[in-house]
């Protein structure tokens, strides 16, 4: 931890830290374990995104969605203060059906439409959220219209991927052939995202929530590998899926594709275009 950050952790802190531990921060950020002399330990991390985006995302996914998530203790654009919970990343079954059950009471919060009250962050790409009734036209916009369009910008996507993403954007209407209810997601369900205690997940961390099918949540779940039979099963029994998921789920899938092709370059351009081929483009 630099100079300039331990003497923010203090100043809000009113106190002295004691010891500063690196944790795992996934891919934006710099995260720490801070040990404060007046006995309390907290979470601090630094980023070079706005860091009030993603406190403003766990206060919602507190407050309206009831999801287990670390409390804000304080929200600067450089420097965020978070509750210090003890946990891994261990999913086991037994935490997969509980993963399975937070999940489903989270996408029991509805809204009258797709989007959010403001853009929120993907790791450090950000995420237009214009209010939007109809599904397949805020997806194909607002999620891999928008994304690709970025990549293309910055030079890392293909340019026959692009077309092909074109492709499935026009025939979204199609593909998504079901009608969801807009749906609380949290939006980065991953092994590194949760804390378990090996039973139950204790918090989910790094969100990049909005109001979308909730679907999207399942495919990303079940494309990190974070959730197997178990999860799948739980969450049948306690919110139901829609005959057709897994057509739809190879669809979802090119969004956090697209995120990755733009945070880590040509490693993901292949897994795109056989994701792309599995959807028929």
């Amino acid at each position: 931890m630099d100079r300039s950050t331990r003497g923010a952790v203090e100043s809000w802190a009113e106190a002295s830290i004691v010891e500063v531990v690196e944790l795992d921060g996934g891919e934006v950020g710099t995260v720490y374990r801070v040990d404060l002399d007046d006995g309390r330990r907290v979470v601090a991390k630094t980023a070079e995104t706005d860091l009030t985006i993603e406190a403003r995302m766990l206060r919602h996914l507190d407050r309206v969605g009831g999801l287990a998530v670390p409390d804000v203790l304080h929200a600067a654009p450089e420097l965020l203060v978070l509750e210090y919970i003890e946990g891994s990343s261990d999913v086991t079954p037994e935490a997969e059906r509980d993963l399975a059950d937070q999940l489903a009471a989270l996408h029991s919060t509805g809204a009258e439409a797709f989007g959010f009250p403001f853009d929120t962050l993907t790791g450090r790409f950000r995420q237009p959220n214009p209010r939007t009734p109809d599904w397949p036209t805020f997806f194909g916009e607002h999620r891999l219209g928008h994304a690709a369009t970025c990549a293309r910008e910055e030079e890392v996507l293909p340019a026959d991927c692009a077309g092909r993403v074109a492709a499935v954007v026009d025939d979204l209407p199609a593909l998504l052939d079901h009608d969801p209810e807009p749906a609380l997601i949290h939006g980065d369900v991953w092994r590194e995202n949760v804390l378990t205690d090996g039973k139950s997940v204790r918090a989910f961390l790094d969100p990049a929530c909005y109001y979308a099918d909730r679907e999207v949540e399942l495919a990303y779940v079940d494309w990190t590998d974070t959730g197997g039979d178990a999860f799948f099963e739980r969450y049948r029994e306690t919110a139901g899926i829609d005959d057709g998921f897994e057509e739809r789920a190879a669809v979802y899938r090119l969004y956090p594709l697209l995120t990755h092709v733009r945070h880590f370059g040509e490693e993901y351009v292949d897994p795109l275009r056989d994701c792309l081929a599995d959807s028929g483009y």
